[in-house]
């Protein structure tokens, strides 16, 4: 019986990849944002025939996980031993301190954390999960689901990881540099770039997309544009921790506030690098002499355009009267931040305006949505979800360069406004 069983589940398998490497069309998936929890949700389809499963978006963390007991269909995924050789290479991508050996009942474990919550189990069991899929696209609409032939995940046994995590999610969906990252797995079983996209939109109604295996083109509403026209390039560059590389820095020289410099000395970072990609981050976080600099900076522009100050309003410090204040594309008009970034070309920058920087917190009220991470912030400015909004981001893994359009309200257009109208040709 045994056998037969074993022979069902190969030749299932085999089928799969069949179906799935039948395309080579990029993927992609919806992007929520949870307004609790400032979060990012993805859309993930799992299970025979598919249904759908929310996961939390991580750009950070180096291999997804679920909680076991939302992972209904257990039965439709092989365990990893403990003693293979790709066990040995799972456990060599984990910075995170173990207490017990890669081993559960003789299933491959891993050290999982919560990045959101800093909540940490050791024993996540590994499974090659043989039934997760994701749309296909032309980079105009979703098209069919393609159907990830191996895609390893770790099956966590405590519930209380959830804890922290958008309501109704079961798990998180990790992004970030590894061979098991989502867009890494994606790449290898399609042999696809190995590059990948998030446009994360502000409005919990309208979700954002992200695209894996494709440098575009991306058409957004309503006029169709294709927004991977849009991006400027600036170098993704090593950030070390423990000698691995998880999560995404680019080298920003300067902050500028209207053109004036933020003066600071602490604009350096870990492993030699100064600004990392966060969706754990709500916010950008800067260094406490950073960030005390630049509000200094922007609370004088803002005195020059006339804007009034007002009670500050945790987490912010710097807040202000939205009364009177000019609407414009972007958002309010407020003093234009401006990311100077160091690479193969002088010049190139990333401009913040009102829609990125400015908050609303109340019916007259908007705050410097900038926050003060501490005297002891191992690096210098991480850039939060709330900054990358309505931003087309590539992270192209293969160039190791990040592609960034700046705000593509100035286009007419939000990161809302991909047409998720499903294209059944594709």
């Amino acid at each position: 019986m045994a056998s037969t069983s074993a022979s069902s589940i190969n030749v299932s398998l085999l089928l799969l990849i069949f179906l799935s490497t039948a395309t080579a069309a990029p993927l992609l998936s919806t992007l929520t944002k949870d307004p609790k929890t400032n979060q990012y949700t993805a859309t993930v389809h799992t299970g025979t025939p598919p249904g759908t499963t929310t996961l939390v978006l991580d750009l950070g963390f180096f291999f997804s996980w679920v909680d076991c007991k939302k992972l209904g269909h257990l039965s439709s995924s092989l365990p990893v031993s403990c003693n293979s050789s790709l066990c040995a290479s799972i456990n060599s991508n984990n910075s995170l301190p173990r207490s017990e050996p890669a081993c559960a009942n003789e299933t491959c474990a891993l050290s999982l954390e919560n990045s959101f919550t800093r909540r940490r189990t050791a024993r996540g069991r590994i499974f090659v999960e043989h039934s997760l899929a994701f749309p296909e696209t032309d980079g105009h609409n979703p098209g069919p689901l393609a159907i990830i032939p191996r895609f390893f995940l770790s099956c966590s046994p405590a519930s209380t990881l959830l804890r922290g995590l958008a309501e109704g999610s079961s798990g998180v969906i990790a992004l970030g540099r590894s061979n098991f990252s989502v867009p890494a797995q994606i790449s290898a079983a399609f042999s696809l770039p190995h590059v990948f996209a998030l446009c994360l939109s502000g409005s919990p109604s309208a979700p954002g997309v992200a695209f894996f295996g494709t440098k575009g083109p991306h058409y957004f509403l309503p006029r169709n544009d294709d927004a991977s026209l849009f991006l400027a390039y600036t170098p993704l560059v090593a950030a070390v921790a423990n000698g691995l590389r998880r999560e995404y820095f680019i080298n920003v020289t300067s902050v500028e506030v209207n053109g004036n410099p933020v003066r600071s000395n602490n604009i350096r970072g870990f492993g030699g690098s100064c600004c990392q990609f966060s969706t754990v981050a709500p916010y950008t976080v800067m260094e406490r002499s950073i960030f005390r600099s630049f509000a200094a900076v922007f609370v004088r522009e803002a005195a020059s355009m006339n804007l009034t100050r007002a009670k500050p309003v945790k987490p912010f410090r710097v807040c202000f009267s939205s009364e009177g204040v000019a609407g414009t594309k972007a958002g309010p008009a407020v003093p234009a931040v401006d990311l100077v970034l160091g690479g193969d070309r002088d010049g190139v920058f990333w401009r913040i305006h009102g829609a990125n920087s400015m908050v609303r917190v109340g019916e007259d009220v908007m705050c410097l949505a900038f926050v003060d991470g501490g005297k002891r912030a191992r690096t210098p400015i991480v850039i939060g979800g709330y900054q990358m909004e309505d931003n087309l981001l590539q992270f192209d893994l293969e160039k190791e360069r990040l592609g960034f359009s700046s705000s593509l309200l100035l286009r007419d257009t939000t990161c809302s406004n991909f047409n998720f109208t499903r294209n059944p040709t594709i």
